[in-house]
Protein backbone atom coordinates (compact mmCIF):
# COMPACT_ATOMS: atom_id res chain seq x y z
CA UNK A 1 0.00 0.00 0.00
CA UNK A 2 1.31 3.40 -0.83
CA UNK A 3 1.17 6.44 1.47
CA UNK A 4 -1.08 8.47 -0.36
CA UNK A 5 -3.78 5.08 0.62
CA UNK A 6 -2.39 4.35 3.74
CA UNK A 7 -4.40 5.25 7.02
CA UNK A 8 -3.23 7.86 9.98
CA UNK A 9 -2.31 6.33 12.24
CA UNK A 10 -3.75 7.37 15.98
CA UNK A 11 -1.49 8.30 18.72
CA UNK A 12 -2.48 6.42 22.23
CA UNK A 13 -0.81 7.69 25.26
CA UNK A 14 0.30 5.17 27.25
CA UNK A 15 2.57 5.16 30.39
CA UNK A 16 3.84 8.83 29.11
CA UNK A 17 4.71 7.12 25.81
CA UNK A 18 3.02 7.68 22.91
CA UNK A 19 1.99 5.19 20.79
CA UNK A 20 0.74 4.66 17.27
CA UNK A 21 -2.65 2.77 16.77
CA UNK A 22 -4.90 1.83 13.97
CA UNK A 23 -8.06 0.08 14.62
CA UNK A 24 -10.37 -1.44 11.96
CA UNK A 25 -14.34 -1.08 14.07
CA UNK A 26 -15.93 -5.05 13.68
CA UNK A 27 -17.58 -7.84 15.54
CA UNK A 28 -15.92 -9.74 18.03
CA UNK A 29 -13.56 -10.93 19.36
CA UNK A 30 -11.11 -8.26 18.17
CA UNK A 31 -8.31 -9.71 16.94
CA UNK A 32 -4.84 -7.50 18.01
CA UNK A 33 -1.67 -7.97 16.55
CA UNK A 34 1.63 -7.97 18.46
CA UNK A 35 4.72 -7.05 16.09
CA UNK A 36 8.26 -8.51 16.30
CA UNK A 37 11.19 -7.29 17.01
CA UNK A 38 12.40 -4.59 14.89
CA UNK A 39 9.26 -4.81 12.85
CA UNK A 40 5.99 -2.47 12.71
CA UNK A 41 2.35 -2.49 12.31
CA UNK A 42 2.43 -2.22 8.72
CA UNK A 43 4.57 -4.75 7.54
CA UNK A 44 3.12 -7.79 5.24
CA UNK A 45 1.55 -10.15 7.46
CA UNK A 46 -0.58 -6.86 9.61
CA UNK A 47 -1.69 -5.70 6.02
CA UNK A 48 -3.33 -9.07 5.25
CA UNK A 49 -5.01 -9.51 8.57
CA UNK A 50 -6.46 -5.59 8.24
CA UNK A 51 -8.05 -7.05 4.80
CA UNK A 52 -8.81 -10.09 6.29
CA UNK A 53 -10.54 -8.36 8.84
CA UNK A 54 -12.19 -5.72 6.34
CA UNK A 55 -13.79 -8.40 4.52
CA UNK A 56 -15.12 -10.67 7.34
CA UNK A 57 -16.34 -7.14 9.58
CA UNK A 58 -14.39 -8.28 12.28
CA UNK A 59 -12.25 -6.12 14.80
CA UNK A 60 -8.90 -5.28 13.94
CA UNK A 61 -6.46 -3.61 16.27
CA UNK A 62 -2.40 -2.79 15.57
CA UNK A 63 0.19 -0.74 16.73
CA UNK A 64 3.86 0.04 17.15
CA UNK A 65 6.10 -0.50 20.52
CA UNK A 66 7.62 2.30 21.65
CA UNK A 67 10.90 2.55 19.46
CA UNK A 68 9.31 0.97 16.84
CA UNK A 69 7.56 2.06 13.39
CA UNK A 70 5.73 5.63 14.22
CA UNK A 71 5.86 5.43 17.88
CA UNK A 72 7.70 7.47 20.01
CA UNK A 73 10.79 6.69 21.66
CA UNK A 74 14.01 5.32 20.98
CA UNK A 75 14.20 1.55 20.27
CA UNK A 76 17.90 1.09 21.93
CA UNK A 77 16.58 2.52 25.13
CA UNK A 78 13.50 0.06 25.30
CA UNK A 79 13.32 -3.42 27.03
CA UNK A 80 10.57 -6.40 26.79
CA UNK A 81 8.96 -4.56 30.01
CA UNK A 82 8.61 -1.82 27.91
CA UNK A 83 7.50 -3.60 24.96
CA UNK A 84 4.97 -5.53 27.12
CA UNK A 85 3.75 -2.54 29.17
CA UNK A 86 2.80 -1.17 25.83
CA UNK A 87 0.63 -4.16 24.64
CA UNK A 88 -1.41 -4.76 27.46
CA UNK A 89 -2.03 -0.66 27.73
CA UNK A 90 -3.10 -1.00 23.77
CA UNK A 91 -5.22 -3.83 24.73
CA UNK A 92 -6.81 -2.75 27.85
CA UNK A 93 -7.75 1.21 25.72
CA UNK A 94 -8.74 -0.29 22.57
CA UNK A 95 -9.78 -3.99 23.11
CA UNK A 96 -10.82 -4.44 26.44
CA UNK A 97 -13.25 -7.66 25.61
CA UNK A 98 -11.21 -10.76 25.36
CA UNK A 99 -9.02 -10.13 22.34
CA UNK A 100 -7.36 -13.14 20.26
CA UNK A 101 -3.95 -11.90 20.00
CA UNK A 102 -1.84 -12.82 17.22
CA UNK A 103 1.76 -12.41 17.87
CA UNK A 104 4.43 -12.86 15.54
CA UNK A 105 8.66 -13.62 16.85
CA UNK A 106 8.95 -11.47 19.42
CA UNK A 107 4.71 -10.59 20.05
CA UNK A 108 4.67 -14.32 20.07
CA UNK A 109 6.28 -14.13 23.56
CA UNK A 110 4.90 -11.09 24.41
CA UNK A 111 1.38 -12.39 23.63
CA UNK A 112 2.33 -15.30 26.53
CA UNK A 113 3.44 -12.45 28.79
CA UNK A 114 0.29 -10.33 28.50
CA UNK A 115 -2.29 -13.37 28.45
CA UNK A 116 -2.40 -13.19 32.21
CA UNK A 117 -3.95 -9.75 32.22
CA UNK A 118 -5.43 -9.62 29.70
CA UNK A 119 -7.50 -12.88 29.38
CA UNK A 120 -7.43 -13.83 25.95
CA UNK A 121 -9.87 -15.68 23.73
CA UNK A 122 -7.10 -17.45 21.46
CA UNK A 123 -3.59 -17.12 20.69
CA UNK A 124 -1.68 -17.13 16.85
CA UNK A 125 1.46 -17.30 17.29
CA UNK A 126 3.77 -17.19 13.77
CA UNK A 127 7.25 -18.08 14.68
CA UNK A 128 7.30 -17.63 18.37
CA UNK A 129 10.64 -16.11 19.67
CA UNK A 130 10.10 -17.15 23.85
CA UNK A 131 12.91 -15.92 26.31
CA UNK A 132 15.06 -15.00 22.66
CA UNK A 133 16.82 -12.68 24.58
CA UNK A 134 18.44 -15.74 26.91
CA UNK A 135 17.81 -18.46 24.52
CA UNK A 136 18.74 -17.21 20.93
CA UNK A 137 20.62 -14.29 21.77
CA UNK A 138 22.76 -14.72 25.05
CA UNK A 139 23.17 -18.42 24.97
CA UNK A 140 24.30 -18.52 21.44
CA UNK A 141 26.65 -15.64 21.03
CA UNK A 142 29.96 -15.83 21.33
CA UNK A 143 32.31 -14.96 24.19
CA UNK A 144 33.77 -12.32 22.99
CA UNK A 145 30.10 -10.65 21.71
CA UNK A 146 29.16 -10.81 25.35
CA UNK A 147 32.38 -9.09 26.91
CA UNK A 148 31.24 -6.45 24.54
CA UNK A 149 27.86 -6.50 25.88
CA UNK A 150 28.96 -6.25 29.22
CA UNK A 151 31.52 -3.88 28.96
CA UNK A 152 29.99 -1.28 26.52
CA UNK A 153 26.62 -1.87 27.16
CA UNK A 154 25.34 -2.47 23.50
CA UNK A 155 26.63 -4.55 20.66
CA UNK A 156 25.66 -3.49 17.00
CA UNK A 157 24.34 -7.12 15.45
CA UNK A 158 24.08 -6.94 11.72
CA UNK A 159 20.58 -8.02 10.15
CA UNK A 160 19.07 -9.13 7.17
CA UNK A 161 15.56 -7.63 7.27
CA UNK A 162 17.39 -3.93 7.31
CA UNK A 163 20.72 -1.49 6.36
CA UNK A 164 21.19 -0.46 9.99
CA UNK A 165 22.38 -2.69 12.50
CA UNK A 166 20.28 -3.88 15.64
CA UNK A 167 21.26 -2.47 18.86
CA UNK A 168 21.62 -5.40 21.63
CA UNK A 169 21.73 -3.70 25.06
CA UNK A 170 22.89 -5.01 28.11
CA UNK A 171 19.77 -3.75 29.45
CA UNK A 172 17.25 -6.07 27.39
CA UNK A 173 19.28 -8.60 28.00
CA UNK A 174 19.18 -8.31 31.67
CA UNK A 175 15.61 -7.29 31.56
CA UNK A 176 14.82 -10.23 29.60
CA UNK A 177 15.61 -12.15 32.35
CA UNK A 178 12.90 -11.09 34.57
CA UNK A 179 10.27 -12.68 31.65
CA UNK A 180 11.41 -16.16 30.81
CA UNK A 181 9.10 -18.37 30.88
CA UNK A 182 10.33 -21.72 29.62
CA UNK A 183 11.48 -23.03 32.39
CA UNK A 184 7.95 -23.86 33.80
CA UNK A 185 4.52 -25.20 32.51
CA UNK A 186 2.90 -22.38 30.89
CA UNK A 187 -0.82 -21.59 30.40
CA UNK A 188 -2.20 -18.92 29.00
CA UNK A 189 -5.91 -20.28 29.61
CA UNK A 190 -7.14 -20.35 25.73
CA UNK A 191 -6.77 -22.01 22.81
CA UNK A 192 -3.47 -21.48 21.29
CA UNK A 193 -2.80 -22.13 17.17
CA UNK A 194 1.50 -22.05 16.54
CA UNK A 195 2.72 -21.00 12.98
CA UNK A 196 6.18 -22.41 12.32
CA UNK A 197 8.79 -22.55 9.37
CA UNK A 198 11.06 -25.61 9.17
CA UNK A 199 13.96 -23.20 7.57
CA UNK A 200 13.41 -20.05 9.74
CA UNK A 201 17.17 -19.26 10.42
CA UNK A 202 16.12 -16.94 13.08
CA UNK A 203 13.36 -19.03 15.87
CA UNK A 204 14.46 -22.74 14.83
CA UNK A 205 11.43 -24.93 14.91
CA UNK A 206 12.58 -26.84 17.54
CA UNK A 207 12.38 -23.64 19.86
CA UNK A 208 8.68 -24.04 18.58
CA UNK A 209 8.47 -27.54 20.18
CA UNK A 210 10.03 -26.53 23.19
CA UNK A 211 7.51 -24.24 23.77
CA UNK A 212 4.32 -26.84 22.64
CA UNK A 213 6.28 -28.68 25.56
CA UNK A 214 5.44 -26.69 28.41
CA UNK A 215 1.68 -26.01 26.95
CA UNK A 216 -1.54 -27.43 28.17
CA UNK A 217 -2.41 -30.79 26.57
CA UNK A 218 -5.40 -29.87 25.60
CA UNK A 219 -6.34 -27.00 22.95
CA UNK A 220 -3.05 -26.60 21.42
CA UNK A 221 -2.28 -26.89 17.78
CA UNK A 222 1.70 -26.58 16.06
CA UNK A 223 1.60 -25.88 12.10
CA UNK A 224 4.95 -26.89 10.77
CA UNK A 225 5.68 -25.34 7.20
CA UNK A 226 8.50 -27.47 5.78
CA UNK A 227 10.06 -24.61 3.20
CA UNK A 228 8.56 -21.72 5.97
CA UNK A 229 11.16 -19.04 6.81
CA UNK A 230 10.99 -16.61 9.66
CA UNK A 231 8.46 -14.27 7.89
CA UNK A 232 6.03 -16.75 6.72
CA UNK A 233 4.80 -14.42 4.73
CA UNK A 234 3.93 -15.91 1.01
CA UNK A 235 0.24 -16.51 -0.19
CA UNK A 236 -0.14 -19.81 1.00
CA UNK A 237 1.55 -18.38 4.67
CA UNK A 238 -0.84 -15.44 4.79
CA UNK A 239 -3.90 -17.80 3.63
CA UNK A 240 -2.81 -20.00 6.59
CA UNK A 241 -2.66 -16.89 9.06
CA UNK A 242 -6.11 -15.68 7.89
CA UNK A 243 -7.64 -19.18 8.48
CA UNK A 244 -6.05 -19.98 12.06
CA UNK A 245 -7.29 -16.29 13.60
CA UNK A 246 -10.41 -17.76 12.23
CA UNK A 247 -10.57 -20.90 13.76
CA UNK A 248 -9.49 -20.25 17.04
CA UNK A 249 -11.66 -17.38 17.78
CA UNK A 250 -14.40 -17.36 15.23
CA UNK A 251 -16.71 -14.10 14.83
CA UNK A 252 -19.34 -14.41 17.67
CA UNK A 253 -23.33 -14.12 16.55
Amino acid sequence: MDDTHRPPATMLTAGGRRLATLVRPGAGPPVVWLGGFRSDMRATKAEALDAWAARAGRAFVRFDYTGHGESEGVFADCTISDWLADATAVIDALAPQRPVLVGSSMGGWIALLAAAAVRPAGLVLIAPATDFTEALMWEQFPEEIRAQVLRDGVWQRGSQYAPEPTPVTRALIEDGRRHLILGAPIDPGCPVHILQGMADPDVPWRHALRLVERLPEAGVVLTLVKEGDHRLSGPADLDRLVAAVEGIAPREG
